[in-house]
């Protein structure tokens, strides 16, 4: 399980619509910076501060090669937000299932 200073930095990341499309065009397979900026209606300078948080909370990797970046997906540390997400849907579903109980009982007792 990772910790909760994991799970922050990588919702924090995730907390900007553009990083989240990055992020979604990168689950399709690596792509150039430029390629990743293309669809954005901002400077590079300013897309290149999404694709440095991305990297910074280990969301992403680069490799320069010549004067070509490329990104490619972390799947791994996106798994820090699967894996919070399953222990909150267990704790829910654990009180529902009590709340369900508890309102039966009451039913059942009328």
């Amino acid at each position: 399980m990772a910790n909760n200073l994991d799970v922050s930095e990588v919702f924090l990341a995730l907390s900007d619509p553009t990083r989240r499309d990055v992020i979604r065009r990168l689950g399709r397979g690596p792509a150039s910076v430029g390629e990743l900026a293309q669809p954005f209606p901002i400077t590079l300078p300013s897309f290149l501060k999404h694709i440095r948080a991305l990297e910074s909370s280990g969301l992403i990797h680069t490799a320069k090669t010549g004067r070509v970046r490329t990104c490619s997906l972390d799947r791994e540390r996106l798994a820090v937000v699967a894996d919070w997400l399953d222990e909150q849907r267990r704790v829910w579903e654990d009180r529902t299932s009590r709340l369900e109980a508890v309102a039966t009982d009451l039913e059942e007792s009328q």
